[in-house]
């Protein structure tokens, strides 16, 4: 599980820096303003949790892997699936419907931070 989750984690931070450049450079002409405080805003949010997602890598090594931590991931990548892509969507494309899709990535990623808790506190408790 460590392993997958670094080698995830690093390709989408890898990607953030990709995605975020091609924003920067091949589409600063293209979007105005507000799209690209949008598309930043996913840059920027893929960016936190890949890390988050290494973080877990990092966690399963030193507690052990456990169905808590292996959801987090999930909730994770899933966040940032729905919540990343649908802004970099949103901010090229414009449809606005699309924005009814980022809430969803952003309760993933809630629900992922709950599990990271909810780990340390068992691992906690089984520390006592």
């Amino acid at each position: 599980m460590s392993r997958t989750y670094t080698a995830i984690g690093a390709i989408l931070g890898l990607l953030a820096v990709a995605i975020g450049a091609f924003g920067a450079h091949a589409l600063k002409d293209v979007l105005d303003e507000e799209a690209r405080k949008v598309y930043e805003t996913g840059v920027q949010y893929q960016m936190y949790h890949a890390l988050a997602l290494l973080l877990i890598a990092v966690l399963a090594h030193t507690w052990g892997e456990s169905a808590s931590l292996r959801w987090a991931a999930r909730l994770f990548l899933i966040g940032i699936l729905l919540f990343s892509g649908s802004l970099y969507v949103l901010s090229i494309s414009g449809v606005k419907v699309l924005g009814a899709i980022t809430p969803l990535g952003g309760v993933a990623f809630i629900a992922a931070w709950i599990l990271v808790v909810v780990s340390a506190l068992r691992k906690k408790r089984l520390d006592d």
